[in-house]
Parts: structure tokens; sequence; C-alpha cells
């Protein structure tokens, strides 16, 4: 038995697809960073933001979700190979870099091999939506509560005494940016087991579990705890 059945020639294209998007997305925010120096924070968290939303793609693109699992665990070999030798600089910073975005690509793999019942491409009909809902959480939330923290945050805190300084203006974007992005993504889905109401109070708990978990977590490791805190808090209350 094996891991990998074989590939569809609609998974082919798939993986075609996303790996040209990955690359295309690398050059061109890599190019941009190096001619207008742009500062390496904005340019990590665009490629952040445009990552975390192909992810969402990936449930219409793929007919197969182990090839799903296969090309975000890719990633994280992918994006340690960036982080050890720092060729990228628009995404790994020479000084002061995290292993972020690798924690980012297996979140990805992990949720997505875990909520796969019921896969189907174009229509998913099973609990992707949870895995969504802790991808999108740490997309939108993590991003804007460092890009609003770093321009706007004078209320700093830490928590619990974890390495490094949060902004109450940082985490309320992070609060508002899940309530707002969860909801959106769901809707998109229509998952038949949710109803608007069921929108509402999740996008109201992912917003208070990613608030949470961001401000208690260091050195990029809430690129795990806020996507696994998200989708599985999700799940243990029923969705």
């Amino acid at each position: 038995m094996t891991f990998l059945p074989p590939p569809t020639s609609a998974t082919l294209k798939a993986l075609a697809i996303s790996y040209g998007y990955a690359s295309l997305l690398l050059l061109t925010v890599e190019i941009t960073q190096r001619s207008l120096d742009i500062p390496v924070h904005i340019t990590r968290k665009i490629i952040h933001v445009l990552s975390g939303s192909f992810m969402f793609l990936l449930l219409y693109l793929f007919e197969q979700w182990e090839y799903v699992v296969f090309l975000t665990s890719s990633f994280v070999v992918i994006n340690y190979i960036f982080f050890k030798i720092r060729m990228i600089k628009s995404m790994d910073p020479l000084k002061g870099a995290t292993l972020g975005t690798v924690y980012f690509a297996f979140s990805c793999a992990f949720l997505f091999g875990w909520f796969n019942e019921g896969w189907e491409r174009g229509f998913p009909r099973g609990r992707e939506y949870l895995a969504i809902a802790g991808i999108m959480a740490m997309t939108f939330g993590d991003a804007f509560a460092s890009i609003i923290g770093r321009r706007y945050g004078t209320h700093h805190y830490q928590v619990m005494g974890s390495m490094g300084q949060k902004t109450i203006e940082g985490s309320i974007a992070n609060f508002f940016a899940t309530i707002i992005s969860i909801p959106f993504f769901w809707y998109i889905m229509s998952p038949p087991t949710l109803s608007t109401r069921n929108y509402i109070t999740g996008a109201l708990i992912s917003a208070s579990v990613s608030t949470s978990f961001e401000a208690i977590s260091p050195m990029g490791s809430d690129n795990l705890t806020v996507p696994l805190g998200v989708a599985f808090t999700l799940s243990l209350l029923g969705y």
C-alpha cells in the first residue's frame, strides 16, 4: 500500500499550477523588494497572505487530497532550505528570521491531511472548512496583527513571559481580521452542516482562539498554534 495513488491528469495539472504560482509569487516579490527596497517585514507578509489565500483554491484545483498534502508538505522542505541558505531575502531576512514559513507549510499539510473526509474537487462536502478556518486565521489574523502592530502599535504587553512583545493594537487587528475572513471563505464553500449562525459564532470563537494563541506564541510559532488551535477548537465544539 502506498501513500500516494497514481495521479490523474487533473492532479498533474493542479500540481503544475501550484508550483508555478509559488515560483511566480516568490520571483515577483523578490524582484520588487530588491528594486524598491521594500522592508522585508512587509514583503514577508505579502507572501504570507497570498500563499495562505491560495490554500483555499487547492480545494478546487485538486481532486485527490493526498496530493494536496504532498504539495504542502514539500514546501516544509523547500521553505526550510530557503531559511537555511537565506536565498529569498523577501521571505527570510538576513537577521531575525524565524521558522515561521516552515511552520506555515506544516500547518497546512497537517490540517488538509486531518480534515479530508468527503474531499471532492470543486464541491468540498467534508470537514475541509475546519482546515480552512485554521489556515485563514493564520493567514489574515497573523498578517494584520503584524502590520498594524508595527505601524500603529503603542501599547505593548507580554503574556506568560513569552519572547517578544505584542501590541494591543495588533491583537485587535488579529481579532477583527479573523472574524471577517473566516465567514467570507465559509460562505463561498457553503458547508452543508453549517448555518449562518454557525458562521458568526464560529468566527467569534476562532477570533478569540487566534488572538490568544498569537499573543503567547514567540518566534513564528503562531503559524503552528493559531491554525491548529482554531481548527481543533472548532472541531471539539462540534462545528
